[in-house]
């Protein structure tokens, strides 16, 4: 499997404390959840907003480059992840901001912060890139119910709840993904 992205600093890159440490979220709002509960799941939802954003990414990577018999079928499919990953990403920073945070969605924050690996640039077969995919989408699937978990414990019910539409979702995209590696089995 690829290598981790190389997590580059430049002085323009995201203060990855920024809510944490027991500072604030930098605006005011009525929402009546604890301070703390806010910037702790501001945190988390910024962490898995990064995540989300490389799956996007990586889903365009393979609808751009994927070659074989299968090719628009997968091309579709993998727009289709695309767009569903830039609704993900916009219910989870739409809360941060909810919350009296700030939404860290850059190119620079993504880099930073993504737990996905990498994706192999260099992969042109539709078996190459269902593989990739696929590893993405249950990495991403796995972080996403521990969110699920997290955030309850901080006692935020609705970003739980956001983060279990997030995973039904996930999790049908990996079936149709996964669905053309089954059949090479």
């Amino acid at each position: 499997m690829a290598n981790k992205i190389q997590r580059a600093r430049t002085p323009h890159a995201p203060q990855h404390a920024r809510f944490g440490g027991g500072r604030q979220p930098p605006h005011r709002t009525q929402n009546d959840l604890p301070a703390e509960t806010r910037t702790n799941v501001a945190a988390l939802c910024n962490a898995r907003l990064a995540d989300t954003m490389d799956l996007m990414h990586q889903a365009k990577q393979a609808h751009w480059n994927v070659k074989g018999r299968n090719f628009i079928a997968l091309h579709e499919l993998f727009d289709t992840i695309a767009a569903a990953s830039i609704e993900w990403m916009d219910l989870i920073g739409e809360r941060v901001v909810q919350l009296g945070g700030l939404a860290e969605g850059t190119i620079q924050a993504t880099a930073g912060r993504t737990e996905l690996e990498e994706y192999p640039l260099h992969a042109a077969h539709e078996r190459e890139h269902v593989a990739a995919v696929s590893a993405a989408l249950a990495a991403y699937g796995k972080r996403v119910r521990q969110a699920i978990d997290q955030a309850d414990e901080l006692g935020d019910k609705d970003t739980a709840d956001i983060f279990t539409e997030v995973s039904r979702g996930v999790d049908k995209n990996l079936w149709f993904v996964e669905a053309h590696q089954q059949a090479d089995d």
